[in-house]
């Protein structure tokens, strides 16, 4: 998707203009399939703007897109750069948010709060501060606002006083602004099998300036026809394009993209730290969208964790009738993360709801290597020999089933890592968690399972 912010108060006409040199350029890209633009439309403010566009781009099919060029993060660098040789217009392109109606795009979303009636302008200003200031990070990266005060308005001024006194309703007034400048619904009808609308409306050559509102007439209670010049009067003013609310204070939105390497998580850690350091006393910030969803969810995958690694613990307790020998298997798991997080590092790739699954999957892979030394140890034990002993005797009668089994599974995942196509980026995640996971379980086991039966059984 992209979104096209022209400057304020920008007409119509001119959006169209940035609107067809988009369409110019979207039929020229390789990659694209076919796309829709709606002048008038802000995606990110979701409201309807003179000075605003959005175009929603479909892609060729996956298959047709075996380039890397083509690929969904390659085809929106791409969309910046073409589209940003568009000067007279600030476009953004940006990828769907990942649950449709969560949202209005991927990264983060938070609304700042003006809690304590500060006003508009230091509403902007703190918006556009911590814009500038979040881009700096290295972990954020397209951080952005949309709000804007001191947009050009007109105020039409009433004299409700002069309207009493000469009869004419307040009703009458609003109503006449309403179907002339804008439009008015007035009843609907029925012809060939089907409903149609009737609204009114002035043609656009008498609506098209200030002054036309100064030809327009009213009817008093008399039935006297009035023009409305008398009655009302036009200034030039300064104020929000969109004035919005989030839980009853007034908002601006700001929206961002954790950056390569960086989590959706540490972004907003990011943005929490300096919303913190930057907020003056009265203004206040709500996470909106999947960002809400997200931290609603808070620390529930240590939860998770913990309690895999609790129940695993008691079904081996339940097993060896011993809390001690399956402590020194449960050791063997943190191995395994070490290996995760190494290679997580290696590839430059987040924490994300993948790699937790494949963290939760190596609970039991891992425990599964240790098992199969500990058992042995401790069948040695019962037959007399020493902890240490013992542990040795099982290292090296389990140490070629623990390759074979090891590796087959490493080899059996290694497919997800180089994984390509769509979706491609789940699979990659899940699989490097557990490869990475799996390589360290598998020889550091070897190494410091016997330890660990030894130090638990040692009189």
């Amino acid at each position: 998707m992209a979104s096209a912010q022209l400057p304020d108060a920008a007409s119509f006409e001119r959006t169209q203009k940035v609107v067809e040199r988009m369409n110019q350029m979207a039929s020229k890209m390789d990659g694209v399939e076919s796309w829709v633009t709606v002048a008038g439309y802000s995606l990110l403010d979701g409201t309807m703007a003179s000075n605003a566009a959005t175009t929603w781009i479909i892609l060729d099919p996956w298959e047709e897109r075996t380039s890397p060029a083509l690929s969904q993060k390659a085809m929106l660098d791409k969309l910046w750069s073409t589209f940003g040789r568009i000067k007279e217009a600030r476009i953004q392109a940006f990828a769907p948010p990942p649950i449709a109606g969560l949202g209005t795009s991927g990264g983060f979303a938070l609304e700042l709060q003006d809690k304590s009636n500060l006003g508009f302008s230091a509403l902007q200003q703190m918006a556009r501060e911590i814009s500038r200031d979040a881009g700096a990070q290295s972990g954020l990266e397209n951080v952005y606002s949309t709000f804007r005060a001191n947009v050009p308005q007109y105020f039409v001024k009433l004299n409700r006083t002069k309207a009493e006194k000469m009869g004419v309703p307040l009703s009458n007034i609003f109503n006449t602004m309403q179907a002339y400048l804008g439009s008015a619904y007035v009843n609907d009808f029925s012809k060939f099998g089907r409903n149609f609308q009737v609204n009114i409306q002035a043609e656009g050559r008498f609506r098209a300036t200030v002054e036309d509102i100064s030809g327009l007439e009213v009817r008093n209670l008399k039935g006297e026809m009035l023009p409305l010049s008398t009655l009302v009067q036009v200034n030039r003013v300064f104020g929000p394009q969109i004035i919005s609310r989030y839980n009853m204070y007034p908002a601006a939105s700001i929206s961002g993209e954790p950056a390569p390497g960086y989590s959706s998580g540490q972004a907003m850690q990011l943005m929490e730290s300096l919303m913190e350091k930057k907020l003056p006393q009265g203004m206040g910030f709500e996470w909106t969208g999947m960002s809400f969803q997200q931290k609603l969810a808070g620390s529930s995958m240590i939860i998770i964790f913990a309690l895999a690694v609790v129940f695993v613990y008691l079904v081996l307790c339940a097993q060896y009738e011993s809390w001690k020998t399956s402590f020194g298997v449960i050791l063997a798991v943190p191995l395994a993360l070490l290996g995760t997080v190494v290679a997580l590092m290696i590839r430059h790739l987040d924490v994300n709801i993948y790699t937790q699954i494949g963290i939760v999957l190596l609970i039991a892979l891992a425990c599964k290597n240790a098992i199969l030394i500990i058992e042995f140890a401790r069948d040695a034990s019962l037959e007399g020999k020493n902890p240490l002993d013992a542990a040795l005797e099982a290292a090296k009668l389990r140490f070629r089933p623990i390759l074979m089994t090891s590796f087959a599974f490493i080899l059996g995942v290694f497919p997800l890592v180089i994984a390509s196509g769509a979706g491609a980026a789940s699979r990659q995640a899940l699989g490097t968690a557990v490869f990475g996971g799996m390589i360290a379980a598998t020889f550091l086991s070897l190494v410091f399972v016997p330890c660990f039966y030894v130090l638990l059984n040692r009189k």
